[in-house]
């Protein structure tokens, strides 16, 4: 494993390769005074940098801010990990970020280059909410997966309306899903509701809320491998990166293991992503901080898939 930017903190990678080079998007960790609590509030983050590589061992590009909580029109506070995406060579980062109520709604911000800068909308895009938008791309569509609990407020709604107050599903009752939503033509809006990505059990059964080390929490990401979709996720607090295998976009999702144990601090937020022949992954954890959670440092590593397409599980380093 390779930690990317030794002198900052940066964490909640989205990772991809574009014009032969490999680009990397993540979220920017910084001292806020505030006590880590469930809500993240400890997570004052302010601004984006994009990162570049040549080579997966080569330096590390450092782009500078690209965009900024204060050039965002319709911004609170909490600018949290985003992704982007290319389309007749515009770049559209997708972002998600608090209003001026303290809800998260997701932006766009778009640029001419992948290293930005990005020139954010004037407002959200309608209907969004929650946190984590990744965009995946296939046959020139363009579909969003978004959501995470807690903090990342998914539990206040239910069929894409907020509720009166929010509820977590317990014990056998299904686990609330990730969202989906394919996107505009123009990539500024959803062109249709958001609909639930649902995971199955090996019999066919939609996770439980209770069945914490393998339902959905937070922190989507989708690939494809030799035809196959990989639907990969955060179990939040049990710290696990899992994985779930499709033969569509939408779903549903087989549940088929662990990625990724148990690293040192907060979560694990990720991209896969394939660079010049080889898979790897891109996560973060917080041995540089010396373990303080709220402060996470960028990593990669090779990812490996056994000869029926099986992820082999790679050991996180924490000691949950």
């Amino acid at each position: 494993m390779r930690y990317l930017i030794p002198g900052d903190y940066m964490a909640d990678p989205a990772a991809h390769v574009f014009n032969g080079k490999l680009y990397i998007y993540p979220s920017h960790d910084r001292e806020s005074g505030v006590s880590e609590n469930d809500n993240g509030d400890h997570f004052n983050m302010k601004d984006y940098h994009v990162f570049s590589m040549d080579d997966i061992e080569g330096p590390v590009t450092d782009h500078g801010i690209v965009l900024d909580v204060k050039d965002i029109p319709w911004a609170g506070r909490q600018l949290w990990d985003s992704d982007v995406a290319c389309k007749n060579g515009k770049y559209y980062m997708y972002f998600p970020l608090k209003d001026k109520t303290d809800i998260f709604r997701i932006g766009v911000a778009v640029s001419d280059r992948p290293e930005g800068p990005f020139l954010p909308q004037d407002n959200p895009i309608k209907g969004s909410y929650s946190i984590d938008p990744a965009v995946f791309e296939e046959g020139g569509k363009y579909y969003m997966y978004f959501g995470g609990l807690w903090g990342g407020q998914l539990q206040r709604y239910r069929n894409n309306k907020a509720l009166e107050s929010a509820v977590l599903p317990q014990g056998g009752e299904p686990a609330l899903c990730a969202r989906i939503a394919r996107l505009s033509d123009d990539m500024l809006e959803f062109a249709e509701e958001p609909r639930d990505v649902v995971l199955l059990d090996e019999n066919g059964k939609a996770l439980t809320a209770g069945d914490s080390k393998r339902r959905f929490f937070e922190a989507s990401w989708i690939h494809k491998y030799n035809g196959k979709y990989y639907f990969s996720y955060s179990t939040g607090d049990t710290h696990l990166l899992c994985y779930a295998t499709g033969d569509n976009p939408y779903g549903p999702f087989i549940y088929q293991g662990v990625i990724l144990t148990p690293v040192v601090g907060w979560t694990t937020h990720h991209a896969i992503v394939e660079f010049k022949g080889k898979w790897y992954l891109f996560h973060h954890d917080s041995v540089p901080s010396g373990g303080k959670t709220w402060l996470r440092s960028l990593k990669v590593t090779e990812l490996v898939y056994d000869d029926l397409g099986a992820i082999k599980t790679i050991d996180g380093g924490g000691d949950r």
